[in-house]
């Protein structure tokens, strides 16, 4: 598999992952128990998407409603600044309300 052939799991991941509107989120959790997988294998398949599928990675935060930090670079920078330009709203120990700001699904 290479960024521009992803698997069939990763590929339906991307589709349920385009389909998270402006302004929303969903957790990891969300995707993986609607595609019968696992969060972290979410998670995989956001980190391996190549920036011109135009994923909308940064709508896909953990369970608690925070931004999970990278072991390399700042990208926890990027999603949160993409997320706030998108109306979304975090509180002071950084979390955002999973109730307000949740994506129901398809």
């Amino acid at each position: 598999m290479t960024d521009s052939h992803p698997s069939p799991l990763y590929q339906r991941i991307y589709t349920l992952v385009n389909k998270i509107p402006y302004g929303k989120v969903a957790t990891y959790g969300d995707i993986a128990k609607r595609l019968g997988t696992t969060p972290r294998i979410v998670g995989f398949a956001l980190a391996m998407s190549s920036p011109d599928h135009n994923i909308p990675w940064q709508r896909v935060i953990n369970h608690q409603g925070r931004i999970s930090r990278r072991t390399d670079g700042d990208g926890h920078c990027l999603q949160r600044d993409l997320l706030e330009s998108e109306g979304i709203i975090f509180n002071s120990q950084g979390q955002v309300d999973l109730k307000k700001f949740t994506w129901k699904g398809p």
